[in-house]
């Protein structure tokens, strides 16, 4: 295999063919020599120096591309991740907060109805001791109307005037009573309910249900939904014959 001439080489070729013409040589096969060797010396380099020349920057190419995409991988993934930890994080504090202000307005909203609430039971109720002590007048006034039989007032138009004078009176008081929500509890009839009931004494009735009021003492009265006086009552309780027999027949 013949060996790459140098530039050296190249260059003492090319002055030896330039020094044969100079000196009038017309040997045409020294000349031709000169030639192929100056063709094959050229053919020689650009096989051999092409190939090595490409693969070289073939090879640089492929590290730097290979360089290049090694070093940016990593750090777009951490990015990328971190990206998505903050997306995540900033998705979850967005739903703490949100949760946060709906929870504050309802509690404002609490608070505003408890305000108002408490407003208004305030405006309802602030006469409570005021009616309870008034209450006694309309219990006053109630005695004279009974403590006046019929029989009096038939007679004695006198009587009968003071008779009308005090039951107007009384009806007036109730009126003005009802306007500001002050109503009678009158449970003549009814089941006892020890929330709007007092039991005074216990009445043994064969006509009417066990733990039915069958007489009331005196009228109880409310505020609103308040118990301002609880009635007086009596109820009914079973007779003694009743359970006898109860104890007979079982």
């Amino acid at each position: 295999m013949m060996s790459n001439p140098s530039g050296p080489d190249l260059l003492w070729q090319g002055s030896e063919m330039h020094e044969a013409v100079a000196n009038g040589v017309n040997d045409n096969t020294e000349v031709e020599r000169l030639k192929d060797e100056k063709s094959d010396t050229g053919a020689n380099g650009e096989n051999i120096s092409g190939p090595e020349e490409g693969s070289v920057e073939e090879a640089v190419s492929q590290s730097g591309s290979a360089d290049v995409g090694d070093g940016d991988t990593g750090p777009e993934s951490e990015i990328e991740t971190e990206a998505t930890e903050a997306d995540a994080s900033s998705g979850d504090r967005i739903r703490d907060l949100k949760d946060q202000l709906l929870r504050a307005l309802a509690e404002a909203e609490n608070t505003r109805r408890r305000a108002r609430r408490e407003k208004e039971d305030t405006a309802r109720y602030a006469i409570a001791n005021f009616a309870r002590d008034v209450l006694a007048v309309g219990d006053n006034l109630a005695r004279a109307l009974e403590a006046v039989p019929e029989d009096a007032r038939a007679g004695n138009d006198v009587m009968e005037t003071l008779y009308q004078g005090v039951e107007l009176t009384q009806r007036e008081l109730r009126t003005a009573m009802e306007r500001h929500g002050i109503r009678p509890v009158d449970p003549l009839g009814e089941k006892f309910d020890h929330n709007f009931h007092q039991a005074m004494f216990q009445v043994e009735s064969p006509d009417a249900e066990p733990g039915t009021v069958v007489e009331v003492a005196q009228l109880g009265y409310v505020i609103g939904e308040r118990l301002l006086r609880p009635a007086m009552v009596g109820v009914a309780k079973k007779s003694e014959s009743t359970e006898d027999t109860d104890g007979e027949s079982s």
